[in-house]
């Protein structure tokens, strides 16, 4: 993840992060004989933390990544609260970020968040809003999260199976293999009944 972030030199940070990031990891697992499938995802997010030019002193591409962290981040705060007043209407769309993050926080999910402050006076203000922040995200409530069970035709069991294999014998021996594998495309795939559980 640290290899594709986007990190530059502000008066604020020598390593500022300059953008946020998203790690997504879609997980399969294959019952063959009840030909069922349980799928989930799993989503790491490190947000760019929010920026005051007048402290920053960006300017030029520096600036405009500010305006944009600055705008998705306030974008987020906009869902936290529509979720948190159970508002009809859900503003996903009004950022990148938050239509990605829709599936985690629709309620088919369960969310952790972790907010970092700085602990100098210099970033009163900064701590200020990140608790202002993390007070809003505190009053949404997502409800259970569902299970995703789903049933097979014997085509796609016999798909999801040969990708896991090739998966799985690919992977070195004694270790850990990074990498996402791909979904086989939807076919006849009917949700079954099941109590909620965990994702």
């Amino acid at each position: 993840a640290a290899k594709y972030r986007s990190v530059g030199s502000t008066d604020m940070n020598a390593q500022s992060s300059r953008s946020h990031s998203v790690f997504t990891l879609h997980l399969t697992a294959l019952n063959p004989e009840s030909r069922q499938a349980l799928r989930g995802t799993l989503n790491l997010c490190d947000l760019a933390g929010s920026e005051r030019l007048d402290r920053s002193k960006a300017t030029g591409a520096r600036a405009k990544e500010t305006v944009a962290i600055n705008k998705s981040l306030s974008s987020l705060t906009d869902v936290f609260v529509s979720i948190g007043k159970k508002a009809s209407h859900i503003p996903f769309r009004n950022s990148k970020l938050t239509y990605l993050l829709q599936p985690s926080l629709s309620g088919d999910g369960k969310t952790l968040m972790l907010v970092n402050m700085s602990p100098t006076e210099q970033s009163c203000s900064e701590t200020l809003c990140s608790l202002r922040f993390a007070s809003q995200v505190n009053k949404c409530e997502l409800g259970k999260a569902k299970r995703s069970l789903e049933e097979v035709d014997e085509e796609d069991a016999a798909s999801i199976s040969s990708s896991m294999s090739a998966t799985s014998s690919r992977a070195p021996m004694g270790g850990k293999r990074g990498g996402a594998m791909k979904s086989p495309p939807a076919r006849n795939r009917r949700p079954t009944g099941g109590r909620p559980g965990r994702r």
